[in-house]
């Protein structure tokens, strides 16, 4: 499961910072992936400003110097280790400039492991990193960039409280989460700037997607007919000889739907 997530900027800043379990996850992680991080111009495949300038408009790929997932000491806030002198996972992508970083502690007391080892599948959380910049892009536009996170903090913690379940990936659905958090607004910036509180963006009804069978789509959808066009192409090849026999005949074809 996820302890604790972070998001980085292009300057090693921490913009977002969230504990999902009891355990709190020391900021010394990202010290030690920003110390990594720092001697390549980029890493996992996004490109860094600092590549752009050098190289141009269409930097090539360069030597990947962080690795997907690392194994970092586990200090606690405290400066002492919070786990015994153990260490804790830390997988992290690089999308629109910004680093999204998820400790994960060791599995320990797994019988099939006894020395520990990480309990839950790489790929899950790589994707649900992926999911959740994808998710910023939904609500705060292409690129959801550090200006954009920025903007949008009170969004972008709510949408991690949602997504999230005690470590666990929750929601995950577009359709679930504009039904629980409305997108940003212009009209509602303004209305929180001009009376100083928080914009009401927490919807107070249960979304539709979440009592549907199908997450993706609402319950309930309806349509004014239940009518499909569709077309049948057909083709017909033939050889034919001057006295009007067929010597060779092919027939093909296709249904279309509009």
């Amino acid at each position: 499961m996820i302890q604790s997530l972070f998001i980085l900027s292009p300057t090693g800043e921490v913009l977002i910072e969230r504990h999902f379990r009891s355990t709190v996850t020391s900021r010394t992680v990202c010290d030690h992936f920003w110390t990594k991080a720092s001697e390549g111009l980029n890493h996992h495949g996004g490109v860094s400003t600092a590549s752009t300038a050098i190289l141009g408009s269409n930097p090539f790929m360069l030597y990947d110097s962080v690795e997907p997932v690392m194994e970092v000491p586990d200090i606690g806030n405290d400066g002492d280790d919070a786990n015994g002198g153990g260490t804790i996972y830390l997988f992290s992508i690089l999308r629109d400039g910004l680093s999204y970083l998820a400790a994960c502690p060791p599995c320990i007391g797994n019988q099939n492991n006894p020395s520990g080892g990480l309990g839950i599948s790489p790929l899950l959380i790589t994707e649900f990193l992926h999911k959740i910049a994808d998710t910023f892009v939904i609500y705060f536009g292409d690129p959801a960039d550090e200006s954009a996170v920025k903007d949008n903090f009170s969004t972008a913690y709510q949408l991690l409280e949602e997504m999230v379940d005690y470590g666990w990936p929750l929601t995950t659905e577009p359709n679930a989460l504009t039904d629980l958090i409305r997108p940003p607004t212009v009209m509602a910036k303004i209305h929180q700037a001009m009376t100083g509180g928080s914009s009401n963006i927490l919807s107070e009804a249960l979304p539709n997607g979440t009592v549907s069978n199908m997450p993706w789509r609402k319950a309930g959808v309806t349509h004014p007919n239940n009518e499909i066009y569709i077309d049948i192409v057909e083709e017909i090849d033939a050889i034919v000889s001057s006295s009007g026999g067929v010597i060779s005949s092919d027939v093909s074809g296709s249904i279309q739907a509009q």
